[in-house]
């Protein structure tokens, strides 16, 4: 697919998705939504690690409200079953470790499309905010499934209600997201994460974010088998190998991925 609403590229394992509407704040558009769902699959099949991120001062304000008509003629069931959908499916279901390093503000559908990767840094200026009460719709994009398990059902009602911005350093208290940083230290940042990740054991990555998203469904019985299962196969891999060497002779590991 040739982009023009995002930038892709990879370098060193690392495939980087820029939501790239600067103008408007990165809101999603259909283009922009298949353009993502296309980049992190693409990024899921060739890298070691996807990292989401938006271009200017906005991570995503959510969705682009003057694309697809009128509110009255939106179809909005329609939107979110066959293009949002498949966009967060895409994250969740990413074969790598997904990095959502957000720069800005991340707001509506944009909040949501964050939180739905595996690890969210956010430069201590952004903010997360679930607008959609402000015009009258409940949180979508997996924000009703994300927020009570990231923050329990009291703060997802009432950022759900209230629509209050959630800056970057609260949300971190709150455990919606894995830290926040200083802006000058954020692109070092998370270029640092993403490196650790692209240089690291990506098979057990893969079964980490297999075995935490099955969690919550699983009894203890069934998530005790699904760790024998995966750990199973973890054991198979020349990265275990390599990293039981490299520990006994005191050393790094240098991981293939494999």
């Amino acid at each position: 697919m040739a982009y023009q609403t995002i930038d892709y590229r990879l370098e060193d394992g690392i495939a980087v998705v820029t939501l790239n509407r600067p103008e408007v704040m990165n809101a999603l558009t259909q283009q922009m939504r298949a353009e993502i769902t296309d980049a992190v699959r693409t990024g899921g099949g060739e890298a070691r690690v996807v990292v989401l991120t938006g271009a200017g001062r906005a991570f995503c304000s959510g969705q682009d409200l003057g694309d697809g008509g009128s509110a009255a003629s939106m179809d909005l069931e329609r939107g979110l079953r066959d293009e949002y959908a498949p966009m967060i499916r895409a994250i969740t279901n990413c074969p790598v470790p997904v990095i959502s390093a957000v720069n800005g503000a991340a707001a509506g559908a944009g909040a949501n499309l964050a939180l739905a990767a595996d690890v969210v840094i956010a430069a201590e200026s952004a903010y997360f905010m679930q607008a959609f009460s402000k015009i009258g719709l409940i949180p979508d994009a997996g924000g009703t499934y994300v927020l009570p398990r990231l923050a329990g059902q009291a703060r997802a009602m009432g950022m759900s209600l209230f629509a209050d911005k959630i800056d970057a350093k609260k949300a971190e208290a709150w455990g919606l997201i894995w830290e926040a940083v200083a802006d000058d230290d954020f692109a070092d940042t998370w270029m640092a994460r993403a490196r650790h990740l692209a240089e690291g054991p990506t098979v057990a990555y893969s079964h980490i974010k297999q075995a935490l998203q099955a969690s919550g469904d699983n009894d203890l019985e069934a998530q005790l088998s699904l760790e024998a299962k995966l750990q199973g196969k973890c054991g198979k891999t020349r990265d275990f190998q390599e990293g039981v060497v490299a520990f006994l002779d005191k050393r790094p590991a240098t991981y293939e991925g494999r």
